[in-house]
């Protein structure tokens, strides 16, 4: 198995109700470490680069303003193959369609409103990384 990193942001819906710790628990108990994590309120233009593989998809709008809406825990995981991992954790987009017990059966009001975002590939988390911590507040 190759240890690597993955980036999660758990989402507005979220931090409003107070699941930043029972998400972490879940985090934990796949065997998955939060190395970095940080609390922020991100602004319109990191949404908006963040989300630019989206801005020709008419959600976008809303969802830039859903990021924007309230903090956000932004947080680097690492493990064995930490991006397949999260993402099995997370569970699949629409939380009727996901796995039980995955974050988002557990804790998504829908498919706008589920809880967490995964990086899709080692190469993503690399960039999304980048875009929210400097290597000195990543520690393992």
């Amino acid at each position: 198995m190759a240890i690597e990193r993955t980036f999660s942001i758990i989402k507005p819906d979220a931090t409003a109700r107070n699941l930043t710790g029972a998400v972490n628990a879940m985090i934990e108990k796949a065997g998955l470490r939060i190395v970095a994590q940080k609390r922020i309120r991100m602004s319109r233009a990191e949404a908006e680069t963040f989300y630019a593989v989206h801005r020709e998809r008419p959600f976008f709008g809303e969802l830039v303003e859903f990021m924007i809406s309230a903090p956000v825990v932004v947080q680097v995981l690492e493990g064995d193959n930490a991006v397949a991992k999260y993402r099995e954790v997370m569970g699949a987009t629409d939380p009727a369609k996901a796995e039980e017990g995955t974050i988002r059966k557990v804790h998504a009001r829908s498919i706008g409103e589920n809880t967490v975002h995964g990086s899709d590939a080692p190469e993503t988390a690399v960039m999304e990384i980048a875009q929210f911590f400097s290597g000195n507040e990543i520690v393992g």
